[in-house]
């Protein structure tokens, strides 16, 4: 069985919905019999997607809103239309994202542009959907899309990897606050990707990695993990096992705990420390 809030007739909201993981979440939902509003930044790209969904649901239970989810008004806007369309949000998914690569002593710009998209996009969305989720009495869903380097944050792409570490630490205190509100009946979950072969990851790429998921084996993960009752949604890649994956987390909070180095697990020096820790040895 599917989760509650997954239901038809139930109400969608996907922000980066028109396109990646985003979409085949929209595609997802609208099998189940949802209606679906796909919110992004990119008008033509939402009206190609709104036509393609046409041929999996009923064009009425169809909503697009072009959105900044980095402005907060934006997306109250959209709590508003998704309100006035359908009545409310069962499902929210803040997925929007954005990784155009970045350096430690970079452009301010250029990072409070990633942070304000990745981070603040689902701080926004989160508390501006989430009191009218709850006032619905419903069974509801806020799933936010992170990133394994939130947690493992590997060297070089640190504007996103700070991002992305909000991100969990945000959506970690807004599970705990929705625990605590009277009926519980609306969760948070984080949804952490591994290798996925999007338009954000494909820098030119035309094939699929092998060792890439495609978003819909990603969002085929993420519904069978919503209804197992899992919070983080982890991932895994087909040539990374999760165990490995869990070796990295773990060995992340070691530098810490044990006061090595930051990032320990990619200093030479630690190389064959880490491969011990890894392999069990």
């Amino acid at each position: 069985m599917p989760h509650a809030a997954i239901a038809k007739d139930n109400v969608a909201v996907i922000t980066g919905g028109a396109s990646g993981i985003g979409f085949a979440a929209a595609t997802a939902f609208a099998r189940a019999g949802m209606k679906v509003c796909i919110a992004d930044v990119d008008e033509p790209r939402l009206a190609d997607a709104a036509t393609k969904l046409s041929s999996v649901t009923s064009a009425v239970d169809v909503m697009t809103f072009a959105v900044d989810v980095s402005n907060a008004e934006s997306l109250a806007e959209l709590e508003r239309a998704v309100r006035e369309r359908f009545g409310g949000t069962d499902v929210l998914m803040n997925n929007a994202g954005i990784q155009p690569g970045s350096t430690l002593f970079g452009e301010p710009d250029h990072w409070q542009r990633i942070i304000a998209v990745n981070m603040w996009g689902i701080i926004n969305g989160s508390r501006i959907f989430a009191p009218n989720m709850i006032a619905r009495g419903k069974c509801g869903l806020i799933i936010n899309t992170g990133s394994k380097q939130g947690i493992t944050t590997p060297p070089g792409d640190p504007a996103y990897n700070v991002s992305k570490a909000g991100v969990k630490a945000f959506t970690e205190a807004l599970q705990h606050e929705l625990r605590n509100t009277k009926d519980r009946r609306v969760t948070a979950h984080l949804l952490i990707p591994g290798f996925v072969f999007t338009g954000l990851t494909a820098k030119g790429r035309t094939e699929k990695p092998a060792g890439a998921w495609t978003p819909e084996q990603t969002v085929d993960f993420m519904l069978a993990r919503l209804e197992a009752g899992d919070f983080y949604i982890l991932c895994p890649d087909n040539d990374v096992p999760r165990a490995l994956d869990e070796k990295r987390m773990l060995w992340a909070a070691g530098d810490i705990v044990e006061n090595r180095p930051p990032l320990s697990r990619w200093h030479p020096d630690y190389a064959d420390a880490f491969r011990k820790f890894v392999e069990g040895e």
